[in-house]
């Protein structure tokens, strides 16, 4: 008995019967004094017998349910209450119709499955509960007290995407959850921080919005800029120099063909710099050409209109385990209808169709050294670090900076400023240098990128010196998502901020 029902051993277990289903446990209560609950004086005069129906853990996936006679007694002073009833802390708790440890199981599961999900899985344990009682149970769970943090992590999340989004903070040293704000405007956070004295270091992204309501009601915090967000910025900057200067750096592929995209660029590229030759301002000329204007931005900040036509992406196809095969045969015999092509690669294995082929052939790939390198493809080798690269990769890279000087000023400048993600002090020195670097080269979209740093440069600069940073805010961004999938829409935002909080 002490060993399967040793939560009841408060109780004195009169009798157990076996129902199928389910075990019912006759007990009483312990034939000692009881405090009245208002003047606290001792009794064990009985008035009367009251009986207590609970459920207990299930017992092999049966329920358990515990009848216990529980005395009512007369409290012995002169003007308190007549009559109490006696409670037993641990086993029987107050209006409750389960034993605390059955309660402290069903708000385990649901702490992490919510409703519907926890009401599946507790069924399977035997512990039959309605998906109402369930999200009470979760209700009534105690959000932990925590103190207000030194150091604040703090980022945006989505509840509905491009519609409502929330707030979320945590501490950023124990990487714990202190509250999550409705919206993500400027005036969330300001009270919230104003209502919240303490926090001395602020984590965020790049956002302004976030910024602003540091810099009101806190504007003594230091302020630490995302490392991962800049670097994020970094490599978009990144793609886009390597895209603008494709034709550069791909020559020793087949050269990108004068089509009708490569034509109409061309011609917008010649409007846009006729009519800023002539003084008309970037809206007007977005006006005139019916262009949205960060297209004419782009177009007016790019010297020679060849920066803006991209060399051709190939992705693998079915053909290219073929080529020397195709190669050989075209040499020998330049004429060689596609038809006998087709058939000698079916012999070899070749399960593709003929327009596959024709394709091919047409885009000039049979005759190339290798399918051309998507811009993409070669940024992320850039980005890379060089020690983490394959051979074809490093020959990839040095042929692009051969080709073309900018590759080989972008590489450079890549690898100065990935060591300065490592914080250090100094290093807010060093990117003032790497900053001027960047403007002796032309690199128009790493202008931009540089623009954006000196907007947010004290944020950056604490970044790039202090071992703070943003990364325990993104984890429980992440966890809030499988949250949010797991409500499935059902439920508001006070639920979800409540079980963010428990997490």
């Amino acid at each position: 008995m002490s060993t399967v029902f040793s939560g009841l051993l408060p109780l004195v277990i009169v009798e157990v019967a076996d129902g199928g289903k389910w075990v019912l446990v006759r007990a009483r209560t312990p034939c000692g004094t009881v405090a009245c609950p208002d003047c606290g004086v001792r009794s064990r005069r009985v008035h009367g017998y009251h009986t207590r129906v609970v459920t207990d853990v299930p017992v092999g996936a049966r329920r358990v349910v515990v009848k216990v006679r529980v005395r009512r007694l007369v409290c012995p002073t002169q003007g308190c209450r007549q009559t109490f009833r006696e409670q037993l802390p641990g086993v029987l708790e107050r209006y409750q119709r389960r034993t605390p440890r059955m309660s402290a199981q069903v708000g385990a599961v649901v702490r992490e499955l919510a409703g519907r999900a926890g009401v599946r899985v507790l069924s399977l344990l035997g512990l039959g509960v309605s998906r109402h009682t369930a999200l009470r149970t979760l209700w009534r769970l105690p959000l932990p007290a925590r103190p207000v943090p030194r150091v604040l992590g703090v980022d945006d999340f989505a509840l509905r995407r491009r519609h409502d989004y929330a707030t979320v903070l945590i501490d950023a040293e124990p990487r714990e959850r202190v509250d999550v704000l409705p919206g993500r405007t400027t005036e969330a956070l300001e009270a919230w921080l104003r209502g919240h004295p303490g926090v001395e270091v602020v984590c965020r992204d790049g956002s302004a919005t976030y910024a602003e309501a540091v810099h009101r009601a806190l504007p003594q915090a230091v302020q630490v800029g995302d490392r991962w967000h800049i670097w994020h910025n970094l490599t978009e900057a990144v793609r886009k120099e390597v895209a603008a200067h494709s034709t550069c750096w791909a020559k020793a592929d087949p050269p990108p063909r004068e089509g009708v995209q490569a034509a109409t660029t061309r011609e917008r590229w010649h409007q846009v710099h006729d009519l800023r030759k002539r003084g008309v301002g970037l809206l007007e000329c977005a006006r005139r050409l019916n262009l949205a204007l960060n297209t004419v931005k782009r177009y007016d900040r790019v010297p020679e209109p060849e920066r803006l036509i991209r060399a051709p992406k190939y992705r693998l196809t079915l053909v290219d385990p073929y080529r020397e095969h195709l190669r050989q045969r075209r040499q020998q015999d330049p004429a060689v209808p596609v038809t006998r092509l087709l058939k000698g690669i079916k012999e070899l294995g070749y399960t593709g169709s003929a327009n596959l082929l024709v394709r091919y052939i047409t885009q000039g790939r049979v005759e190339a050294d290798r399918p051309a390198l998507s811009p993409r493809r070669l940024a992320r080798y850039l980005l890379t670090h060089p020690d983490h690269l394959k051979d074809h990769q490093r020959e990839r890279i040095e042929t692009a900076r051969t080709a073309c000087h900018e590759m080989t000023a972008l590489a450079g400048l890549i690898h100065r400023f990935a060591t300065l993600l490592d914080p250090a002090d100094g290093h807010a020195r060093r990117l003032t240098e790497w900053i001027t670097t960047v403007h002796a080269e032309d690199l128009p979209y790493l202008h931009a990128f540089t623009r954006g740093l000196e907007r947010d440069r004290a944020a950056v600069d604490a970044a790039l010196t202090l071992p703070y940073h943003n990364g325990g805010t993104e984890g429980v961004n992440n966890k809030t998502k499988l949250i949010k999938r797991q409500m499935y829409g059902r439920a508001g935002f006070p639920l979800l901020r409540h079980r963010i909080l428990l997490g």
